[in-house]
């Protein structure tokens, strides 16, 4: 496991900072039920930056590939991930206004303390991961196995036939 990711976020907004690098996948623990398999990495970009009004913000971008289960043939399905996330910092004991909570174009990040990054990227990629993930065009796996077998309750109904 690599270092520890955490930083005073109003201060790296202050300081105009920027932060890039890689996560392996192997680190993300709440994905890992998710993915095929826990090799391979995804990108992030951090900046902090200012709103129109000086609002203190984060942009987090994140690309990169996951091995999805596809819920459809239960195949692998690779999801790509091209993720921009404008997030607006606000106190962990804050309630957002209406006005506020009613822009999409941004969302809200309560703070109190450091942030923990790989956790964000983590977030941001569970919250942009489809619900059930499946490929353009599939069948199910029983399908390909059934071919022109008869309805499993057939014999029930000869048999009941027979009694008849």
């Amino acid at each position: 496991m690599s270092q520890q990711l955490e930083i005073d976020a109003h201060r790296f907004v202050r300081e105009a900072r920027l932060l890039e690098g890689f996560l392996e996948l192997a680190e993300l623990p709440r994905l890992h039920d998710l993915v095929t398999q826990v090799a391979g990495k995804v990108e992030y970009r951090l900046q902090g930056v200012r709103g129109e009004r000086g609002q203190p913000r984060l942009r987090l971008e994140v690309g990169g590939a996951l091995p999805l289960i596809c819920q459809r043939c239960l195949g692998v399905v690779e999801q790509r991930l091209e993720i921009d996330s404008l997030l607006e910092l606000v106190s962990a004991d804050s309630e957002p206004t209406q006005e506020e909570l009613e822009d999409d174009s941004v969302d809200f990040l309560p703070v109190s303390g450091s942030l923990d990054v790989r956790v964000l990227v983590e977030d941001e990629i569970l919250l942009a991961l489809p619900v059930a993930p499946r490929h353009e065009a599939c069948s199910p796996p029983a399908a390909a196995e059934a071919g022109d077998e008869s309805h499993p309750f057939a014999a029930l109904a000869a048999l009941k036939t027979k009694l008849n």
